[in-house]
């Protein structure tokens, strides 16, 4: 050690080293985003702002200013709304899949027969909506599949809503409560079928809680109810920012707009336009995620 420190290394300290090597987790992700990411997404900043042709000899790009952002948010009537039902929906579905999916963990932790099958079920989701599948589900049987039960399961959700929302008023429970509960029965299938990730992450903070804390706290005469919100609430409270940052993210990444971008562009081949849309969208993202990041980061509890 000595010899080291005439050599002029001095060891590192415990913050330092853990700077060192979440670099060295990160440098990866570094490496793949400034070399298959960033030039076409300065590309793509190029071509928002320009007019683009193809010819014999290439694409032709000629600078255009804000026309196209202009084209996008004044005269395509079909961006802003379908802009603004993404919106709506993100805010409706990302608290309803946040606390879906805890509950789901606290319960999964449980200890009953079956346990590691029931975790699989509610994962499952997850491997169908990945890969091959997505490849089957854009095939006209699995459509003509998901119509029927769609058709069928319509009219069962709305008759289970009406009865929910008429008992919930006869309660006395305030109208708009029962118009956001009524919407969350009406949008299960959706809740659950994007619950999975969140669930197992979950599941895993909470089995990192010390087991003596609620031995602790039950020899003190705390009730399950008491338990979770004194101590499986604030311990995984990190968890709850991660899992709503990755569900505002994973709900926009997949909805009619980048359906709407992605057919401007290599349908309709104007990719001036589709690239001032998805810059548009890409900054409704940032300032959903910078806002909802701010206020929730702010209660959250860090033990250390």
């Amino acid at each position: 050690m000595k010899s080291l420190t005439k050599l002029g290394m001095k060891q590192r300290t415990y913050a330092e080293q853990k700077a060192l090597w979440g670099f060295v987790y990160v440098l990866p992700w570094l490496l793949g985003f400034i070399f298959f990411f960033f030039i076409p997404l300065l590309s793509s900043l190029r071509y928002s702002f320009s007019t683009i042709k193809a010819n014999a000899e290439g694409l032709t790009i000629t600078f255009a200013g804000w026309t196209n952002y202009l084209e996008a948010l004044t005269v395509d009537t079909s961006f802003n709304r379908t802009l603004t039902e993404a919106i709506v929906n993100m805010v409706v579905n990302v608290p309803l899949i946040v606390i879906f999916s805890l509950f789901l963990a606290v319960l999964l932790n449980q200890k009953f027969f079956g346990r590691s099958v029931a975790r699989s079920i509610f994962f499952l989701p997850v491997i169908l909506a990945s890969g091959i599948i997505m490849t089957l589900e854009s095939t006209s049987l699995i459509q003509a599949v998901n119509e029927q039960n769609a058709g069928s399961g319509g009219v069962m959700n709305a008759f289970a809503s009406f009865e929910l929302a008429k008992m919930m008023l006869q309660a006395g429970v305030n109208e708009t409560i029962v118009l956001y509960l009524t919407g969350a029965v009406d949008r299960i299938y959706q809740i659950v079928s994007q619950s999975g990730v969140q669930i197992l992450i979950f599941l895993a903070g909470i089995q990192t809680i010390s087991p003596q804390l609620y031995e602790a706290s039950k020899m003190e005469g705390a009730t399950g109810y008491e338990a979770f919100w004194k101590i499986t609430f604030p311990m995984v409270s990190p968890l709850i920012l991660v899992n709503m940052i990755y569900t505002i993210i994973d709900s926009f990444s997949r909805n009619a707009l980048t359906d709407l971008i992605r057919d401007t562009g290599f349908v309709k081949f104007n990719f001036g336009l589709s690239s001032a849309m998805a810059w548009i969208y890409f900054l409704a993202i940032a300032v959903i995620l910078l806002i909802s990041s701010y206020f929730v980061s702010r209660k959250v509890f860090y033990h250390e």
